[in-house]
């Protein structure tokens, strides 16, 4: 599937549209360059699944929780520099858990990701127009 969205509102809806539709146990993977829009894609898809704190990348913190619908982890992996840094952090709960987990940089730790993780590609194209996302999903 491929959602074209030409401003932040429509990737935050898109985003939202899938939180809404979300199920226990599921692993979102954004793939995407800096800049792209995952962390807006992110806070609509918290909408979706009712949470209403405010979203935003936990690069320094690597993952955070937020309470919904269904439990949001949100995973900013950049900066991990191994993988096995995420067994400190537990991952394998966060998961396998009831709630829905949401990785950014999953490239970094593609040996930790399920077969079953959803993969959410968010690009530009500049000659579409400076706020032009292409999401592939």
């Amino acid at each position: 599937m491929i959602f074209e969205s030409n401003s932040q509102d429509e990737t935050f809806a898109f985003g939202e549209k899938l939180g809404a539709e979300a199920r226990p146990g599921e692993i979102y993977c954004l793939d995407g360059d800096l800049g792209v829009g995952k962390t807006v894609f992110t806070q609509g898809f918290a909408k979706g699944l009712g949470i209403t704190d405010y979203v935003n990348s936990p690069t320094f913190t690597i993952v955070k929780e937020y309470e919904g619908r269904l439990p949001l982890y949100h995973f900013d992996v950049y900066r991990i520099g191994d993988p096995s840094e995420m067994e400190e952090i537990g991952y394998e709960e966060y998961f396998y858990g009831q709630g829905v987990t949401i990785i950014e940089w999953p490239e970094l730790i593609l040996d930790l990701i399920p077969a079953e993780a959803k993969w959410i590609r968010i690009s530009k194209d500049l000659s579409k127009g400076f706020d032009y996302r292409k999401i592939e999903y």
